[in-house]
């Protein structure tokens, strides 16, 4: 089955409600307690973001995120009693999207997977361009008919680019909209964008999509069909 939103979390009552409320509101949601019950649901469903607590009774969600991160790039939103920065920042360093601390307001919460739902989907089901096609329900890239694996961070850029295709996006906006931070050094950004030219284009050093504005910063260059 297909679904919005996946919660990972061991307890029971708040998950229940949260799963509740969200699908009241339209957000197709599925609950599972612990670690082995998410890797078990993604053969058999596919969701398009990934509530996850960290405390997951005798496993760790950090563990689980580094796990979901080596098949899929579906936005992972951590949610946690735990409030610490040390957690905060490995959550984000693993592959988090972001991190709400407990107890969350129903509605707030809501709102933000609505808003990371309309950010990494849009309206649209997928984009295709000569060899490369994006399936954004599933989070998926495709160069001809291979599945490529995208970092969270690199699938997220490459989204981000195409979105805005054809317009010169600048190093500052990627900066803002990509990193959600006003500074981030050029070299990190370079790094990103050569691993990306790397898996999607035929020859990365005369790249067809990704198209460098010297002093300014990258353009996607396609017409999509």
């Amino acid at each position: 089955m297909k679904y919005d939103c996946l919660i990972v979390d061991d307890e029971e009552l708040l998950s229940e409600n949260t799963r509740d409320y969200f699908n009241a509101f339209g957000v197709n949601t599925a609950w599972v307690a612990d670690a082995t019950s998410c890797i078990d649901f993604f053969f058999d469903n596919n969701a398009k973001l990934v509530l996850l607590d960290i405390n997951l009774g005798g496993s760790s969600g950090f563990d689980l995120c580094k796990r979901l991160r080596e098949t899929t790039a579906v936005p992972i939103l951590f949610i946690s009693a735990r409030t610490s920065d040390s957690d905060m920042l490995m959550a984000l360093h693993i592959g988090g999207d972001d991190y709400i601390s407990k107890p969350y307001s129903l509605p707030v919460l809501l709102a933000k997977v609505k808003a990371v739902l309309r950010r990494y989907y849009g309206e649209d089901s997928g984009f295709a361009c000569g060899r490369l096609r994006v399936d954004y329900e599933h989070a998926a890239v495709y160069r001809d008919d291979e599945k490529l694996s995208l970092k969270a961070l690199e699938y997220k850029l490459l989204i981000y680019l195409i979105k805005n295709k054809n317009r010169v996006v600048t190093k500052d906006e990627i900066f803002r909209k990509v990193w959600e931070q006003a500074i981030t050094t050029d070299n990190t950004l370079n790094v990103h964008i050569r691993h990306l030219r790397e898996k999607i284009e035929v020859n990365p050093n005369e790249p067809q999509y990704i198209k460098t504005v010297w002093g300014t910063g990258y353009v996607f260059e396609a017409a999509e069909s």
